[in-house]
Order: structure tokens, then sequence, then C-alpha cells
């Protein structure tokens, strides 16, 4: 071990430096452990080999070294096999008639390839091992994968014959607490196997319970389970138990294994059995150089460990001279004190957990809490903030004392600053007055003008408020019970709504002494509660407004957009025409359709939508649903009529409305339909039990562009045909696409009903429907129909 000059830390000592010898001293004493632990083990094994052969020293360590090389395997590893192959001490046998089953004759097997390996692999993480706790996760972690196992348990037998559980894994803290120490009871199974010196294999769930005292919550956990005596040189025995979900017997190699793994954890037991060494002096010298520099309070501590790695106690070996107990005791006074003296109760606390996580390995930071002793019949309460991390063998621990006092102040004050209030107390006896600074805030009182008697309150209010709170006043002071009153004051330009709530306190002969209570800003809620009504007033206005509109809208619709009052016959069609004004909202909607005759005696039917609602939609809806008639009544083509009407949009009053259309012009003498569109859906033909939209022709919406191109298209109609054309209000729902409503449309005009509008209609619009829907459903009649 090399060392290592350490600077003073007087004024020309650097912090860092001492930090970076502790660091370099902490790394070499981990590797000189390591080496210490690897070299114990080649040393147990080369005396084994010596012992089972007979050869020397020299020829041991070379036929380990050779049987590692064959094998492809470490050093270490070959070792942890040759003492793995041991057999087992066997204990002295009982005296004739104790009724106790006697010991197997042992024999050393040969070890397979596969349980070599896993042995192997054990070996290794075994020389890492500090506690028995970490021996059951490490058995635990290798014997999983190879034997199934759920949960190992290490129990071992003190002088009183009883047994002590020193590690599990697999378990809750809870079962194992229960079962943390069993008395010598008969029948149970871990004390029955150290009794019989083997092996006990527990592999049928039913009869093990009948006959054995098994470790089973919930009832039926474990099905299969086995304990192996474990021999670690001592009186006392350890058994190691391996539980298992499942019922399965144990196979051969596993057997082997389990067996194997029990001897590789004698020699790490025995090893563990020696208490734990403090660190090095030179450590702890070093670490003491370095606190006394350092600011805060911080302590190094050296766990106290029982004969089997169980940690009992800590000792304190450095302290920072800020470094504080409960007791109040500093410093370098705290070295040599075991934790556990000055902090009796804390063995049970989520501290004590902490210190132990930090031990392995993972740094440890807790929640604040508060810490109750009990010194000379006096309760004394500290609260702590605490951090520990491992340094060498030992914890470098750091906590904060925090003022409890100080904290409910700072919280108090917090409490009063986020609900914009502040306490008063008023002593009517010695007239005294405490304000706390929240209530000069919000008085926007100066406090070097000091506080105000209770009967001088009212004259800080403003005069039409003031009568109300001297009244409440009054009546307190003489007849004591409570008040919350209401008030407004002017600080600057601007005027502030408060709250004072007060009761009294009174004598025993019920005289009013003393009054206690709350002043509070209530202006940011009052100013919200104006603003609401306000705006609730406007709402129920602009109700009005949209009511009235609504209503003048329905009744220019109804003027303009008469609905027959059921199927209408136009050249020989059947037509049944829908409209359904929107369920949500408070507009009318600018759908609309026309079905005429016309003087060639064709027909005419027009769709269209009109972007928008309400008075001006319905005002182009007309405009758009009489001149389309007019100007196809006059000779215009289907496409003119449409150029003829974007360009009328275009020049309207409202430049900016847009609409779409389709119209179809039916000659009933060859059954042709010719038809043209504008932005719009295409209509849907039904023939013969199939379902197609026609193909759109080019065309743009209404009042898009000043030089549009429309195109048209026709197709011949068979008896029997059904053409449906709508607005999009039939088949859009909020959320959803558009094609998924045509999807929607073709399904439903496939029910049982395809000549009933009403059903097609319940069938698209199920709940609320949020936009006007008008449908045009014309029907070819088949010859009886005619």
């Amino acid at each position: 071990m090399t060392s290592e000059h350490v600077p003073s830390a007087g004024p020309g000592g650097e912090p860092a430096d001492l930090a970076k010898v502790v660091s370099r001293q902490r790394a070499e004493l981990d590797r000189l452990r390591d080496q210490a632990a690897v070299s114990a083990v080649v040393e147990r094994a080369t005396g084994a080999l010596m012992a089972t052969s007979g050869c020397s020293p020299d020829a041991a360590h070379q036929t380990l070294a050779e049987r590692a090389r064959a094998g492809n395997r470490t050093l270490l590893e070959e070792c942890w096999l040759t003492l793995g192959a041991l057999p087992p001490a066997v204990p002295p046998s009982d005296p004739p008639g104790t009724g106790r089953p006697a010991p197997a004759t042992p024999r050393t097997a040969p070890v397979a390839a596969g349980t070599a390996a896993a042995l192997g692999r054990l070996g290794t993480d075994l020389v890492h091992v500090g506690s028995p706790r970490q021996l059951a996760d490490t058995l635990l972690g290798h014997l999983a994968p190879e034997v199934g196992a759920d949960a190992v348990l290490l129990y071992r037998r003190p002088p009183g014959q009883g047994l002590e559980l020193i590690g599990y894994a697999g378990v809750d803290a809870t079962l194992a607490a229960q079962w943390q120490r069993v008395p010598p009871l008969t029948g149970f199974a871990p004390l029955e196997s150290l009794r019989a010196g083997e092996p006990l294999w527990l592999e049928h769930f039913d009869e093990d319970r009948r006959e054995y005292r098994l470790i089973d919550e919930p009832p039926g956990r474990w099905l299969s389970r086995a304990w192996l005596p474990v021999t670690t040189g001592d009186t006392t025995g350890v058994t190691l138990g391996v539980l298992r979900r499942h019922g399965a017997a144990f196979g051969a190699g596993e057997r082997d294994l389990l067996k194997a793994a029990a001897r590789l954890c004698a020699g790490r037991l025995a090893a563990l059995g020696a208490p734990a060494e403090p660190p090095p002096p030179d450590l702890s010298r070093t670490v003491q150089t370095v606190l006394d520099a350092l600011p805060g309070a911080t302590v190094l501590l050296t766990p106290l460990r029982t004969a089997l790695g169980i940690v009992e106690d800590y000792r304190i070996e450095a302290a920072t001279p800020d470094a504080v107990d409960i007791l109040g005791r500093t410093g370098r006074e705290l070295i040599g004190a075991h934790v556990l003296e000055s902090y009796p109760s804390v063995a049970g606390e989520a501290l004590w957990q902490g210190y132990l996580t930090a031990l392995e390995g993972e740094p440890y930071e807790g929640e604040p809490f508060v810490h109750e002793e009990v010194v000379d019949g006096t309760t004394v309460r500290a609260a702590y903030s605490v951090r520990a991390a491992r340094i060498g063998d030992g914890l470098l621990v750091t906590w904060l004392r925090h003022d409890l006092e100080g904290r409910q102040e700072q919280r108090l004050a917090d409490m009063q600053r986020l609900g914009n209030l502040g306490w008063a107390n008023w002593n009517l006896v010695t007239r005294q007055v405490t304000w706390s600074s929240q209530v000069y805030t919000i008085l926007g009182r100066d406090p070097g003008r000091g506080a105000v008697a209770l009967d001088l309150l009212p004259d800080l209010v403003l005069p039409e408020d003031a009568r109300a709170l001297a009244r409440s006043v009054a009546e307190l002071a003489r007849n004591g019970g409570s008040f919350d009153v209401p008030f407004r004051i002017r600080t600057g330009n601007s005027i502030r709504h408060l709250r004072a709530v007060a009761e009294g306190v009174s004598a025993e002969d019920g005289m009013v002494v003393e009054v206690h209570g709350f002043v509070q800003d209530l202006t940011a809620q009052r100013s919200a509660e104006l603003a609401l009504v306000d705006s609730e007033q406007a709402i129920v206005t602009q109700r009005g407004v949209l009511d009235a509109e609504r209503a003048l809208a329905t009744r220019l619709q109804h003027a303009l957009l008469p609905l027959p009052s059921g199927p209408v016959r136009l050249c020989g069609l059947r037509v049944e025409v829908a409209y359904l004004p929107a369920q949500a909202g408070v507009h009318v909607g600018g759908d609309w359709f026309s079905a005429i005759e016309l003087p060639d005696d064709s027909a005419l039917f027009v769709v269209g939508d009109v972007a928008g609602h309400g008075v001006d939609a319905v005002a182009t809806m007309a405009q758009l649903r009489f001149s389309a008639k007019g100007m196809v009544m006059t000779g215009s083509s289907l496409t003119g009529a449409l150029s003829r009407l974007n360009f009328l949009l275009l020049h309207s009053r409202d430049s900016q409305s847009t609409a779409t259309l389709v119209m179809a012009r039916y000659q009933p003498a060859e059954r042709r339909l010719v038809w043209a569109q504008a932005g719009h859906l295409p209509p849907l033909l039904v023939r013969a039990g199939e379902v197609r939209r026609l193909d759109r022709p080019e065309g743009m919406l209404l009042g898009a562009t000043a030089d549009p191109v429309y195109g048209s298209a026709e197709v011949l109609l068979e008896p029997g045909d059904r053409l449906l054309l709508y607005t999009d209000g039939l088949v859009e729902r909020l959320g959803e696409d558009v094609e998924r409503g045509l999807t929607r449309l073709a399904r439903a005009v496939r029910t049982p009903e395809p000549g009933s509008l009403d059903a097609l209609l319940a069938a698209m619009l199920e709940g609320e429907w949020r936009d006007d829907v008008c449908v045009l459903d014309i029907r070819v009649p088949v010859p009886e129909e005619e």
C-alpha cells in the first residue's frame, strides 16, 4: 500500500486537494480488499487440493492453474469449483434412540459442465458479498434461471436452538419480519434439515404441509422447496432455503447445483463471522482533516456488525465543527459516539434503511423529517434532512438541522401571502395591538404609524361601510362571539374590497378581554364577480338579439322555401323533399332546394348550400333560388346558369359569400338526366340494389373565382331507380372525414325500407346534428306504379 503526504487544512491547504487524496486512498482500499478476498479463495482451494491429493503447495497451485486453462475458466472460478466439489463435513451422530434421521454418507459427485459454469459465475460474485442479506440476493440472482428459484432464505441456529432469519430475497419485509425468529418447533422444515444434517426436499405440497410447518403466506404460494444445511465451521449451523412457485420435483442436476451452492456459501458465511473493522486510522484522520475545513454538518460513520454481518449500530469516526446531535454535542465531541446512543429511536425509521442502502453503494438522500426524543422527561424535537454516501467501508453522512419555529413562521407568512390575508390581535385589557406585516400591506398603511385600535378600525373604511363595521365591532367587544364583515377602503386612486373576520376571547366572568382575527383582500375576487355579472348581462342581451334574428330568418325561410306536405309527381317522377334545421346553434342556415316542371315538359331539380347562417344567408339563398329557376326557364343551359350565378354572387352586396350547388334537368321522353355542379357533393344513384355516386363533372363553388369552368354529365334513368340530391349536413359529423359519411349514406339506403325517406333520415341523423339538412329523393316508378 502506498502512502501520501496529507496537506494541512490551514491557510495554505486546499479542500479540493484533500478530497483527491481521500478518493485515491479509497480506490486503493477497494483494490486491496478485492485482492485479499481473491487470495483467500485461492489459498483455501490450494489447501483443499493438498489435503485430498497429498501434493505440495506449488503442485496444488499448478494443478489449479492447468485445470482453469483446460476448462477455459479463470483461476478464481476454478478455485470456487474445487471448493464446491468438497464433501460436507459430517456432524456428530446423535445418540441412539433420539429419533433423528441419520445423515447420509456424503460423497463427491462429478460436476457437470453447465453446473460448473453456474458455480464459477456464483463463486466470482460471492467475492464481493458483504452481508448475509447480500448473499441471499446473489444466490437468488443465480439460482432463479438455473433451478427456477423464486425466493431464498438463510436461517441461522443461535445458541438458544431456535432459528434466526439472517438473509432473505424474493419475499417482502413484512413476511420476513413475521418469520424473523422461530422457536425450536417440531416439524419446522429448516430446523429439521439442520437436525438431520442433510437436504430436505419438499416436492409434494399437499403432503408436505400436513407433515411440516411451512412458511406459506399466502397459502399455496410456494409449491416446492428445498432446505440444505450449510456447514460454517461453528456449532450454530446455517440452513439455506430455496422456494419455488411451481410444484415440480427437483431434478438430479438441480439437486447437485443446490448442494454445491450450499458448500460455496459456507466459506463466505465463515468470512462474514468476524466483526467488520473500522476504516483504517489513516482514512479517518484524512477525512477529519477535510471535515475540519468544511462548513455544515457532516460525519463519517463506521458500521458495527454482528457476527454474521448484520449492521446493528454505527460509530462516529469524524465530524465537522458544525455537526450537532439531538443533545447538542458538536464537532469532535461526537467522535466515538454510537448513532443509537444519540438517536435510539432511529433504528426502525426510513433513515436507518437509507444508511443500509448507501452501504450497498447507492447514495441516499432522504426527505426532511421531524425527530423526537425524550431527554430528562422533556420532549426535544428537531427536523433534519440527510444524505449518505459510501466511502471505503463506512458512510459519509451530511445532515441539515432545520429550525422548526422558523419554518412554522415562514409557512405562516407564505400562507398569508398566498391567501392575501393577514392576522391581527387586540388585547382589550392592556390595549396592546399586534398586526402581521401583511395587514399593513392590505390596508395600505405605513408600519411606522403603528397598528390601529379595534374601535378605531371603522375610521379606515369608506363612510358608507363604516357604520356596519362599527356596529359589528361594538357588538363583539360587548357580548363576545364573532363577526365576518365585508368593507371597502380607498388606497390612492383605487378602491379595495376587504373582509374582516374576528372572534372574542372572554374571561371567566364573561368580559371580552381579547379579540383576534384576520383581514383579507378580496379585490381580485370582487372584480372577477363584477366582470362575470357584466358578461352575463352581455350574454343575455346578445341572446335576445340572436333569438330575434333567428325568428326573422325562420319566417323568411318558410316564406321563401315552402315545403310540400307529401310526395309530388313531376314529369312522371315521384319526388319527396325533406328539410331539417340544425339542432345545435341559434342561427338559420342557407340550405335550399327547388323542384319544378319547365315549359318544355322537362323537370328542374336544384339543391344548394349558402355558406354562413342568419338573415344574410337566407337572403343569398333566396337570390340564388329564384335566379336559377329564372335562368333555366328562359333557355340557359345548366353550365351557363352556373356561370351567371357565380357572376351574380361575386357582385352581390356581400362579395365574400360562397355557395355550393347541384342542378339537374330531366327529359322524361328519354329518361335522360343532365346535371352540373359547383363544388357540391355528387348525387347518389340506387339501381337494382347497387349504390354508386355519380362521377362529378368539373365545377368550382360559386363566389370563389371570377373565371370558373363548369362541365355537365348525363345519365339515363331506368324504372325503379332512386336518385338522392342532398346537402353536406346529411353526411358530415364533427371530427369525421366526409368520406366516412358518404359510406354511411350508401349503407343506409340499403335498408329494408328503401322507399322511406324518413327511415333514411332516422338512420343518418342519430343524436344531434350541427348543420341544416336538405334532401331531394327522386324515384323513377316501375310500370305498375305508373
